[in-house]
């Protein structure tokens, strides 16, 4: 093959590693069938194995396509599709409670297979899922203006209780302190000039809740008013000093150091993935698929996107470090300029 050698070809289909879906197919001679690498089908023995580039040359060598894994289509394998299907399904049915069951029979999987590969694939179970695409409706509906009340229910919580539950851990407070546009919370602020722009950084006496980039200290300021319209925000650059210090000297080649406390509501998942994006390396990068099999779960390259994307702490929590399959610079919320402007400041304090 021209694109992997055999060895690591046959290593990725022993651990059905889709990161090597449409680099090769692999053919088995006791069946005359050609399948991706990540085809959940039982792993033939090593000698009845041939490697190809493309499926048209496992065609023209006399093999076909797995009804499985489908290797010859870009849409993707079966147990894609059942759990694209599933997520969509959740998503119509986002006022209903759906139950494991009634799920895996539509898709026509059973519970414990649709749980694992569904978790693999998004990061979530089902219902971790629901949850937090209705914590998303909420927040929505309370940005909007609607009671607490009537956003419970619209947003397809079935009590204050529940959403009480999942609102205070993933929006901070509660949820009539974030209806209100953050009444009753202080958040200190401070800007700083940067090599790549004008920075802020907003906390409270527990750490930083928030590192954004921008082109103007009133840009910044506007765009934090906007999100908490009624917090009381306190301009306290003496009360911040240690903080823009260590942010400032992390853009010359320093660590942040370990008295850089942060205060972020987020997801265990969320977490995960913010953790491992803090141990790649100054001036390295990895791709969501690589961030994926860091955590365990290398199937949730989708979800690990959604997890940089509402990152809400700029450099400490590099996601400007994770790039797109190709290696090219994937999106990121403060511009894509600047993430490759950090990129290249830290490959010059690398080589300095």
């Amino acid at each position: 093959m021209d694109s992997v050698d055999a060895q690591a070809a046959w290593n990725a289909v022993l651990n059905h590693d889709r990161r090597y879906d449409g680099r090769f197919v692999y053919a088995v001679s006791s069946t005359c069938i050609y399948c991706r690498p990540s085809c959940p089908s039982r792993r033939p023995a090593r000698h009845r194995v041939t490697f190809f580039p493309s499926p048209q040359q496992a065609e023209a060598g006399g093999f076909r396509a797995c009804l499985r894994c489908r290797p010859q289509s870009d849409q993707g394998s079966l147990p894609d599709r059942q759990i694209e299907q599933a997520r969509q399904y959740l998503d119509a049915h986002a006022d209903e409670t759906v139950s494991l069951r009634r799920l895996a029979d539509h898709v026509g999987l059973s519970p414990f297979h649709l749980q694992r590969a569904f978790q693999r694939s998004l990061g979530l179970s089902p219902k971790a899922y629901q949850d937090a695409k209705r914590i998303e409706r909420f927040s929505a509906l309370l940005h909007r203006g609607e009671r607490v009340t009537s956003a419970t229910y619209a947003a397809g919580f079935g009590s204050s209780s529940r959403v009480a539950e999942h609102a205070s851990r993933v929006l901070g407070m509660t949820p009539s302190a974030y209806r209100s546009g953050g009444k009753g919370v202080t958040l200190r602020y401070a800007t700083a000039r940067t090599p790549v722009g004008r920075a802020l950084i907003a906390g409270t006496e527990r750490g930083v809740a928030s590192v954004s980039l921008g082109d103007s200290k009133e840009d910044l300021i506007a765009v934090l008013k906007e999100k908490y319209p009624h917090a009381k925000l306190s301009h306290d650059p003496k009360g911040l000093k240690r903080q823009i210090r260590a942010l400032l000297q992390y853009f010359y080649g320093h660590r942040l150091p370990d008295a850089f406390p942060l205060d972020v509501q987020a997801t265990a998942f969320q977490r995960k993935v913010w953790a491992a994006l803090q141990k790649i390396p100054r001036g390295s990068t990895r791709t969501y698929r690589e961030i994926a099999c860091e955590i365990g779960q290398p199937t949730a390259a989708r979800a690990v996107a959604r997890a940089c994307a509402t990152n809400p702490i700029a450099v400490a929590i590099p996601c400007h470090r994770v790039v797109r399959e190709d290696g090219h610079l994937a999106g990121y919320r403060w511009g894509l300029e600047k993430k490759k402007r950090l990129l290249a400041l830290e490959r010059e304090r690398q080589e300095a």
